[in-house]
Order: C-alpha cells, then structure tokens, then sequence
C-alpha cells in the first residue's frame, strides 16, 4: 500500500485550506508560517475532543485539520473503524491501526490522533518524526461524561469488567511517553477553551527565546540584550555581575480550573505539570522531566505523599517537609536539582559545586549529588563548607558520613556568613575561576538557594499544600491561607512569594525568625543593618544567618524589576553593611509579608505545649514558626507552618524541650529515646540508616581566611578530576 498525502485526503480534511489566509502580519499566520512543514499533532484519550480541537486550531492557523479516524483508518479499510474492530478484536485491531498510520505521510497539517494510536510505538515514532505532539490532558471525569454522551462505554484494549476510570489511568502512561507538549485542560473546559490553550502552547514552544533569565542587578538595557536560557542558569549559579538569576517574564499564572486538576494528583505528578511550565520543553524534554522527578519523588522518601499537610491545632496546619533522606526541607529540591545539573551539563568540562550550609543544605547536597550515576557522577565534585561550632550534631554527623573521592564536607572555625561570603567571592574573582578553568578543566558552580534550580522545585510544595487542604475540604479553591515558614536565607520564604504568583491564593508569606532577627528587622522597618551585628547560636542553627542572600530576589520582585535599585543597595552593603529601602517600596513589601522573631525560651516551651496537647513533637525551626505564627496570625484563614525539619535532627533542644532527663551521648540513642517519646511524626528511617552507616568519620576542620579555603577548593579538584594536560 502507498503512502497516504494530505493531497489524496477528502474534502472534510482540507476545507480549511480554501479559506484565503489574512493578508496582514498576524500572530496566527505567523504560528503557521513557524510550523513550515511540520505537523501539529493532537494526542489525548478517547473524549479528549481531539477531532473538534484539531478542526478549530486548523481552521485558526489556516492549516488542513487530518482525522485519523475518519481521513486515514477509514479511508484504507473501507469501512467505518467501529466495524473494523468488531470484525479484528482489539489486539488485532491496534496493530493494523499502528500500520495504517505507519503507512501515512502528511505535512504542514494539525493531525487528531486516535486515542489508541499512542499504544502502538513504530506508529508513534513514525508520525512523532513528521511534527510536535501536543498531549490534550483532560480531566477523567469530563472524558466520562462526553463517551457517556456519545454512549461509549468501553474502549480499545478495555476488558470485560474493567472500570473506564481505571482504564484511561492505565493509557496515560502511553501519553506522557510521546508527549511535547502539554496542555493541561482545568475541569469543565470546553473545545473552543481547549483550543486556544493548544495556540498559546503553540506559541510559547515556538518562542523559546523568549523565556530567559536575567539578573537581580541588571538594567534594563542590559536585560534586553540578554539571552540566557535555563541550562545557562543552572550550570552558572550565580550571574555574572554577583546578582540572582529570576525569569525575565516572572511565573506563568495558573487559572483555577487547572489548579483544582492538580488537586487529585500525586505529589510528582503535580511537580512534573507545574514545572513544565516553568521550564521550556526545549531546555529540558517533557519526557526526561518526567524522569527526573519521578526518580527524585520516589522510594527515597519515607511518605508516599512526599510532603504531607497534616492537623497541629486549631486553625493550624503542619506541612511535613522532611521525609527526603536527609530529613530537611532541601531534600524536596536537591533530589531533583543535581539531576537538572548534569542534564544542562556542556561537553569536556568538570564542575565542582561549592556549597555553603548552615546545617541542612550540605547533607542534602551531598545526598543529592550521591545518586547521579556514570560520566555525570564523575564529571561533578561536591565541596561543602559549614560552621564547625554552628550546626547540629547530628547534622555535622551527617555531612561528614559521605566520604568519596568526589565529595566531602568541611568546617569553618567560623559561621555561615563567612562560608557564603567566601564562597561568593570565589566565583567574582576571575584569575581563581580562570586558572582553575585552565589548570584543571574545572568549572565552579553552586547547589545553594542563589542557584535557581534549587528554589524552582520549593515553589511546588507550597502549592501542593494548598492544593492538599483543597483536596481534603479544609478549603475551597480561592480561599485564602497563610503560610508561616522560619526563614533565614529568604529561599524557602520566596519560593512561596512565587507560588502565590503563580495563583495559589496565599494571603500572607509569615517569616519567621529566630533571635537572629535580621529578616524581622528588615520586614519591619525596611533597614538592612550588619554594622556590629554578631551572628548569635541558638536552637534552630539553620535558620543561624545574617547575610539573607535571597532577599535580593525579594526586593527585585517588589521593586517590579529595578535591577538598578538592587544593585546600589546591595553594593553599599557590601561596603558599608548597611542599607535602607525607599518608603514606598517598603510599603510594597509589607503587602507581600509579615515577620515576626522567636527567643529561646518561647521556642523550648512552644515544643512541650505542642506535645503536651497533641503528642507531635516539633523541631526547634517548626517551633520558631509556630510561636510566630500565634503572635501574627488572626485565625480567620488556616495557617500553614512549614516544618523545615525533623525533630531528631535538633534532639539535645528537643530533650530540654521536653525535660527529659539522662540524655544519651550516643546520637542513635539520643534518637530512640525520642523515638520512645514521641508519638507522632515517626521516627525517620534514613536519618538512623546514615548515623549508623559512617556518621563517625574524621573531618578537615579549616581556619577561617580565605587562602585556606581556596586551597581546599584546588586540593578537591585535584582528588576528584585528572588534570587537563
């Protein structure tokens, strides 16, 4: 049999063809003129309204619209496709179906799938070659609605007694594999809304440029003349003039249709929707994201719902972010971003991540990194450097439990501030970064929250515990919370002002302080003021920070992008350590969030009361929120504290908290005494696995100057890569 053209297609296939196209330069003739002779294939289940979607999307772009039901099947069987699979069965029918569409050839059209022709995989990569699939991602239950409509009630390849709902969950697997593109229909969309969102993909995919990355500290001169792209960012870090990166067009805004899609999903599947539209498909592929965060979401994680809402008190909710390996928060974004570095990785060269962590980033980190396998794993060095005296002990156990030829942990006999500030200068100064380059073929990069693909994945989990508490009634879409979340670097505090710019409804981003209250004082009075300023141990050391490096990020996004304000204010405290925010802004910025601080005590005793009336046992950060939250937090709408960590990271607070006495030395027992005493949340399985595994090694401990770091760097790059000869 020959292959089938759009010219020997019938009349119905090619109609849209005989409209004369507009003569002006509109953005539809242009989309069409982009796609040359390429195909726009529509894919989705059964009911998705492939046929009608595709028919509207042609005649919009002024393209032929091809039915593969009715234009290519019918055509080569001579009989209607119902009677074919009467007549075949079904595993029959989907192989002659796959041929058919093997044996088909076309150009420049909008072609509507069948939704078995995702099944048969020669026929989908036949036609996946010919143009860009578009997966039409419709919600369950409007599909059910329509077969009912059209008296469908089962499918190719659907069983004598399966559920239709069960069934079309089975076939997803099917589209996710072949998909380009995703348009996520919301509840209730019609064809005509569909429609439109397949033109707006269409043009976001065909604008790739267009999705960049700026700096904090650039104008907007400068912004324009720009063209960093994704993988640029992740594998740079920091930009070149010292700023963050941020998306040069900000977040894309979600409608509430779509949201409430969301609401019924796993937590991968949420993060896999809601980072496709953060990260252009042509930056990283629809399928590898997949991946990725399947990967990064999966076994490792001791909660199948990964990051749990669940009832503290009252109006008061708890969202569970350390179930990941490492039992903090950075476990949700660092499982995933190591995978993002060595996908964006260029050829030949070496990376060496440099972090710096006041307690739960280098753990994670290290974790992270650990799991990338092959020429990525051995491509990429993890250093990480952390206050000797200013984590836990756990903590340091932790970090220094990793001990491969590619990555280490080492202490400062200093603080966070010194590490991060060492660490930035590092990357300013180009005879270091150029004599590594040349010397050894290494390049520096960075895993901290300035690295954009490390605060990208915290955006989801604020979203998803909203979408939990939409899920369980606690909330109607569109109803207001509060998220508290103690905060020292600003990351996790601005990961949730991008969620709320995306459209989750959050009313108020609470930080909260420990009595290192630099974030409160700026919030407060818009002063940033270092001068005499000691940094000050407490009970919650990761939150143990004076220099908030994100806080640019924040006061870019408030500013409405005054790369030039950022810059002079963040360059006079550089010089001066000390800078004021303008009164307006500051008013802008109060909008956005609140602030509040914790002492000691109020942090010790807001553990006991907790356990005491519920039996939860917070960590000492959970507490800090949760004593700022009381004071700040009028009730009206639920409270989400984020609990940034386990409690048996922090278990000598912990047991003061509680006035347990007899404390154990050893830190495994320090963690079945509490596991005794504490009834909820359970004891974390792979936080016991790493103390008992290697928690016991030796550590460099370094002086604090600068020279001695850098000599640390040159010494791990030589451990971990051969030189360049």
């Amino acid at each position: 049999m020959g292959l089938l053209t759009a010219s020997q297609l019938p009349l119905k296939a090619v109609r849209c063809c005989l409209r004369p196209l507009s003569t002006s330069k509109s953005w539809l003739s242009t989309k069409a003129s982009l796609l040359g002779d390429k195909n726009l294939l529509l894919m989705g289940p059964p009911g998705a309204g492939k046929t009608t979607v595709g028919r509207i999307v042609a005649h919009r772009l002024g393209l032929p619209a091809v039915d593969v039901d009715d234009d290519v099947l019918e055509k080569t069987w001579k009989m209607p496709v119902a009677e074919k699979l009467a007549v075949v069965g079904g595993e029959r029918f989907l192989e002659e179906e796959g041929q058919a569409l093997c044996n088909f050839s076309t150009s420049g059209c909008v072609v509507s799938l069948t939704g078995s022709n995702p099944l048969h995989a020669a026929a989908m990569q036949h036609v996946k070659e010919s143009g860009l699939v578009v997966y039409l991602d419709v919600d369950s239950e409007d599909i059910m609605q329509r077969l009912a409509r059209m008296k469908v009630n089962r499918i190719v390849g659907q069983e004598a007694g399966a559920s239709m709902r069960d069934f079309l969950r089975y076939r997803k697997q099917f589209y996710e594999k072949w998909l380009d593109v995703r348009v996520l229909c919301g509840t209730g969309d019609t064809e005509e809304e569909v429609a439109e969102k397949v033109l707006k993909a269409l043009d976001r995919y065909q604008n790739h440029a267009a999705e960049t990355y700026v700096s904090t500290r650039s104008d907007n001169v400068e912004s324009s003349n720009q063209k960093t792209c994704f993988s640029d960012v992740v594998v740079e870090g920091l930009a070149t003039d010292g700023g963050l990166y941020v998306p040069k067009n900000g977040f894309p805004n979600i409608d509430a249709r779509e949201w409430l899609r969301l609401a019924h999903m796993s937590y991968p599947e949420r993060a896999l929707v809601l980072l496709e539209k953060c990260i252009h498909p042509l930056d990283v592929s629809a399928l590898d994201l997949r991946t990725m965060i399947f990967k990064a979401y999966g076994s490792n994680f001791s909660s199948d719902a990964v990051a749990p809402v669940k009832h503290l008190i009252h109006n008061q909710y708890v969202q569970e972010l350390f179930h990941g390996p490492t039992a903090s928060f950075k476990d949700l974004a660092l499982q995933l971003m190591p995978q993002l570095f060595a996908y964006c990785l260029p050829p030949m060269c070496n990376y060496l991540i440099l972090v710096a962590t006041s307690g739960d980033t280098g753990s994670a980190v290290l974790s992270g990194f650990s799991r990338l396998s092959g020429t990525d794993r051995h491509r990429t060095g993890v250093l990480v450097f952390f206050p000797e005296d200013g984590v836990s002990e756990i903590q340091k156990l932790q970090m220094t439990s990793f001990s491969e030829g590619n990555a280490r942990a080492v202490s400062v006999l200093s603080d966070f501030d010194f590490c991060q500030r060492t660490m930035k200068r590092m990357f300013g100064e180009s005879g270091l970064t150029g004599h590594l380059a040349v010397e050894y073929g290494t390049v520096l990069s960075t895993a901290n929250s300035i690295n954009w693909a490390r605060l990208l994945p915290q955006v989801v989990y604020h979203s998803s515990a909203y979408l939990d508490l939409c899920r369980d009634g606690v909330v109607k879409f569109g109803e207001p919370i509060d998220v508290c979340i103690p905060t020292g670097n600003f990351g996790n505090a601005m990961s949730a002002v991008y969620a709320k710019q995306m459209g989750i409804p959050i009313r108020k981003v609470i930080c909260a302080s420990n009595r290192n209250r630099i974030v409160t004082d700026f919030i407060t009075t818009g002063e940033y003021d270092l001068r005499g300023r000691p940094l000050v141990p407490s009970h919650s050391p990761a939150i143990d920070i004076l220099k908030s490096s994100n806080l640019e990020r924040f006061i870019y996004h408030v500013s409405r992008g005054d790369g030039r304000l950022v810059k002079e204010l963040f360059t006079r405290l550089d010089a001066r350590q000390h800078f004021q925010v303008p009164e307006p802004l500051l008013g802008r910025m109060q909008q956005e969030v609140l602030a509040g601080w914790c002492s000691e005590d109020d942090c010790l005793a807001a553990i006991q009361s907790v356990h005491t009336r519920t039996g939860y046992v917070m960590d000492t950060h959970t507490a800090v929120a949760k004593v700022v939250a009381d004071r700040l937090q009028d009730g009206s709408c639920p409270a989400v504290l984020c609990s940034t960590a386990h409690y048996g990271k922090f278990a000598p607070a912990v047991f003061k908290a509680l006035q347990i006495q007899n404390i154990p030395e050893d830190p495994v027992e320090q963690l079945k005494t509490l596991a005794s005493t504490a009834s909820k949340p359970e004891t974390h399985r792979d936080m016991k696995a790493c103390l008992k595994d290697g928690g016991r090694r030796g550590h460099t401990v370094c002086q604090a100057e600068y020279g001695v770091l850098v000599e640390e760097v040159e010494s791990m790059i030589q451990d971990s890569f051969l030189k360049v000869m």
